[in-house]
C-alpha cells in the first residue's frame, strides 16, 4: 500500500488541528483524528502542537490500525491497493473493535464481493454519519478506483 496516498486521504477526512477540538462524539482529539482519550500526548508535549508532531501522532496512529488489521483481519492485505485504503481508512476512524462489528461487510470484503460490501457500508451507521467520506470509501470499494484520489 502506498502510505502516502494513505496519509493524504486522511489528512482530508481527518482534517489538521494542532490544537485540541471536539470531534461529532465529543471526543478531545487533535492532530489528524488522534484520540486523545485513547492515547493522551506524550509527557512535555504542548499546544499547539509542531508539524512534525502532528505527523509523529497521525503515523503512530496509523501503525496501530494497520497492526490491528494484520492481528484481526489478517487477510485484508490480499486485496487491492485502493481497497486496503478503504479498510485502513475505516479502522483508522473508527478503530479495530467498532470495524469489526462490520460482520457481514468484512465477510463479503474477505470473499472478494465487493458489491455486498460497499452495500453493507452503505447500509450503516457509520455511512450516514461520515458524510463525503463514507460516500467516497463506498465508491472505492465498489469499483476498486478511488474518487478524487489526492496527489503525493
Amino acid at each position: 500500500m502506498i502510505l502516502a496516498l494513505l496519509d493524504a486521504e486522511l489528512r482530508r477526512d481527518e482534517g489538521v488541528y494542532n490544537v485540541i477540538y471536539y470531534d461529532s462524539l465529543g471526543i478531545p482529539t487533535t492532530g489528524v483524528g488522534h484520540n486523545l482519550q485513547a492515547s493522551p500526548l506524550p509527557v512535555g508535549w504542548t499546544y499547539p502542537l509542531t508539524d512534525a508532531q502532528v505527523t509523529q501522532l497521525e503515523n503512530y496512529d496509523i501503525n496501530i490500525a494497520l497492526n490491528e488489521l494484520n492481528l484481526h483481519l489478517p487477510w485484508w492485505s490480499a486485496m487491492d491497493e485502493v481497497r486496503q485504503r478503504v479498510i485502513a481508512n475505516m479502522c483508522f476512524q473508527l478503530g479495530i473493535n467498532r470495524l469489526l462489528g462490520f460482520h457481514n461487510t468484512l465477510a463479503s470484503m474477505q470473499a472478494g464481493d465487493y458489491a455486498a460490501a460497499a452495500a453493507g457500508m452503505q447500509n450503516s451507521i457509520w455511512y450516514g454519519q461520515s458524510g463525503d467520506r463514507s460516500v467516497r470509501l463506498c465508491k472505492a470499494m465498489l469499483t476498486g478506483a478511488m474518487p478524487d484520489e489526492p496527489t503525493v
